[in-house]
């Protein structure tokens, strides 16, 4: 049977919502002169004859100095990759320890990160990574980013992960060069090897939630647990360590996806922040 909660363990109403998402992407952008969302840039074309009018900075001054004639640079546009945010809606994001869930924090997460991409005019789209169909073409329109937001905060407690499938979906329909970034715990043992084939052709980059949890050393004693996807149960103990994120994070690097753990328990926005200022994937371009 499937069911849906009214909502995430956030405890925020519509406008505390808004608030905290304007806020997160406001952090996520502040002090970053050049946008991580930006393609290739400005990249030199040609030079041509200076016609009146054209701005004196952009005189190419050896051509000039060479035919004793003014010439001016021309650039190409600036090319604006279109960013798609991929959501892991499945159901271990949302089993916390915590007030704030890893699927509550990826809400806020992927909406902030939209709204920062936009703030630089790049179209930003949405595709979820369970069972449910969840798609938003990349666009410039904040209000269809918080639309789609706000249905997100209800989630199922029985939704499979798919991010490894929905990767694969999304990757033959990208025409040019995009910026995916992926939000998820990376339970799903085919995530890691479909980022690898997304990054092959396009700039990928994973954040990953942990909840402390899941690192073990939760507490003495053998328990009894119960996997809140597979819905398998197994016998483990306080130190019991589900996965190695620092393991998982080589692979993906090596593969030429960049990765970032967030867990949280942990104040993680201004890392968040200085990772995405200090990251050149972003800026690498359309080929």
């Amino acid at each position: 049977m499937q069911y849906t909660l009214p909502e995430t363990h956030d405890h925020l109403d519509e406008r505390q919502f808004l608030l905290a998402v304007r806020r997160l992407a406001d952090s996520l952008s502040y002090g970053s002169d050049a946008s991580p969302f930006l393609g290739a840039g400005i990249e030199y074309v040609q030079s041509r004859p200076y016609v009146p009018g054209d701005a004196v900075r952009s005189i190419d001054w050896r051509i000039t100095a060479r035919t004793g004639k003014y010439y001016v640079k021309e650039y190409e546009a600036p090319k604006r990759m279109p960013v798609f945010i991929l959501l892991d809606t499945s159901a271990s994001m949302c089993v916390s320890s915590q007030q704030m869930s890893k699927y509550t924090w990826g809400v806020q997460l992927a909406a902030a990160l939209a709204l920062a991409a936009q703030m630089r005019l790049s179209p930003a789209g949405l595709l979820g990574c369970g069972e449910r169909e969840i798609y938003v073409q990349p666009t410039l329109s904040r209000s269809v980013v918080l639309q789609w937001a706000h249905k997100l905060r209800r989630h199922r407690m029985d939704e499979q992960t798919r991010v490894g499938a929905k990767l694969r979906e999304l990757a033959p329909q990208l025409e040019n060069r995009s910026l995916v970034i992926l939000i998820s715990d990376l339970h799903d043992p085919d995530a890691i090897p479909a980022l690898k084939l997304m990054a092959q052709e396009h700039d990928t980059a994973a954040l990953q939630l942990i909840d402390p949890a899941e690192l073990g050393r939760i507490g003495g004693g053998i328990f009894r647990a119960r996997e809140a996807e597979s819905d398998a149960t197994f016998v483990a103990h306080g130190r019991s360590r589900w996965f190695d994120p620092e393991a998982e994070g080589h692979a993906l690097n090596r593969g030429g996806v960049d990765h970032l753990t967030l867990r949280i328990d942990e104040p993680f926005v201004p890392h968040l922040r200085q990772w995405l200022a200090r990251r050149h994937l972003f800026g690498r371009g359309a080929r």
